[in-house]
């Protein structure tokens, strides 16, 4: 996977061609303002891969929380930092 870093002005110019990278070149890019990261472009399967990530570390931040349960939180926490496609858990 490649990244590009973008100009705003650039971004702007181009958007359509930027779009199309992003879906199907296997190509995230990074935009920037006065050489400041500000945005990113990402492919829509990049993008369900961060939202299941985040469902996931969810999850894993209430465990240790829970009364009685210590002696799984370990466990949950490992098989969260090992990562993995997970399953799909949107409604």
């Amino acid at each position: 996977m490649r990244t590009l870093e973008v100009p705003v002005a650039e971004m702007k110019r181009h958007f359509a061609d930027y779009v199309a990278q992003s879906a199907h070149a296997d190509c995230r890019i990074i935009v920037k303002r006065r050489d400041r990261p500000v945005a990113a472009l990402v492919s829509l399967e990049d993008y369900s891969q961060l939202e299941q990530f985040d469902k996931r570390r969810g999850l894993a931040s209430v465990v240790g929380k829970w009364g009685g349960f210590d002696e799984i939180a370990k466990d949950v926490l490992t098989v969260r930092e090992q990562g993995g496609e997970g399953r799909d858990v949107s409604l």
